[in-house]
């Protein structure tokens, strides 16, 4: 299993440029690296969108007025607005910052229950129209072996079968069988890629389902820890909401 945030919200250059053109530059600047140093562009966004739904001032404005507030003194006051909106379940506010990630290796029995999480975006490597026979580019399918499999110490009796199944597979493309239909033999242990993306909010609530200890299988709770570690070393401030 290998995952990669291929990409996540960030402030675009033309706000970025609004700010710093609606106040004095010289002083901005002493406030901006007071308060910046820490702070991230998820957390910025978030509070455009939080203070937005209370505030008579756009979004914008919001931002040239109000940014030193909460992000000054070691962002205690963004801290404790952060903390009141998850407790209070306004967490709506946190789907504008979005998060991409490149998955490679992961079997199909995770995606089909990644794939309940139906908040979540995804394009995911075909077997109908990628060929895994022995002799295509793909060399044949690849597979994940289940924790289980090692703690019974039968990881060669697996990959046997594994083999097995990929002599079918061969045999009925040899056959003149199209591979949307040989794919029929291919098991849940086979692998495959995909994009996959979501919100702050999908990506906070499909840990909390499948984080380690939680009841969720071996393969999934090791994809929700990865998820979380690469969001946290982004959007660090996102932690404490992850173990909560």
């Amino acid at each position: 299993m290998n995952i990669t945030l291929l990409g996540h919200t960030q402030l675009s250059l033309s706000v970025i440029e609004s700010i710093l053109n609606s106040k004095n530059k010289y002083l901005f600047f002493v406030e901006f690296e007071e308060w910046s140093g820490d702070t991230t562009d998820g957390q910025v966004i978030a509070l455009a969108a939080i203070r937005q739904c209370y505030s008579h001032k756009t979004a914008l404005e919001v931002l040239e007025t109000e940014s030193e507030k909460y992000f000054g003194d070691k962002g205690q006051e963004g801290k404790r607005l952060f903390n009141h909106i998850v407790k209070s379940g306004h967490t709506s506010t946190l789907e504008h910052i979005h998060f991409t990630f490149a998955v490679e290796g992961v079997s199909r029995a995770l995606l089909a229950q990644l794939t309940r999480h139906r908040q979540l975006s995804f394009s995911v490597q075909s077997q109908r129209y990628n060929k895994f026979s022995s002799d295509s580019r793909s060399g044949g399918f690849d597979y994940v072996i289940p924790e289980s499999v090692y703690k019974e110490k039968v990881p060669g009796e697996f990959q046997l079968m594994m083999t097995e199944i990929q002599k079918m597979y061969d045999k009925l493309i040899n056959f003149g069988i199209p591979q949307e239909d040989a794919r029929a033999v291919l098991p849940n242990a086979a692998t495959c890629n995909l994009v996959v993306s979501g919100n702050l909010r999908a990506w906070l609530e499909f840990y909390s389902k499948r984080k380690k200890g939680n009841g969720a299988q071996a393969e999934i709770a090791e994809f929700a820890e990865c998820i979380k570690n690469a969001i946290i070393e982004v959007e660090s401030w996102t932690s404490d909401y992850f173990e909560s």
